[in-house]
């Protein structure tokens, strides 16, 4: 899959969410529709990952 390919995927499932749930609620309520949509599309997602943090010294 290309990375327009894919992001085309992923675009589509937050305005989906969007549709669907509408605004006003929580981050966490977004974050987790969105998880489901993307695994729904058969994509490999993980939520809420730790990442190495870098800065100058």
């Amino acid at each position: 899959m290309t990375e327009n390919e894919l992001s085309y995927k992923i675009i589509g499932a937050a305005l989906e969410v969007h549709r669907s749930l509408g605004v006003g609620l929580l981050e966490n309520t977004y974050e987790i529709a969105l998880l489901y949509e993307l695994k729904q599309l058969g994509l490999d997602v993980q939520q809420q990952v730790a990442l190495p943090l870098y800065t100058k010294i």
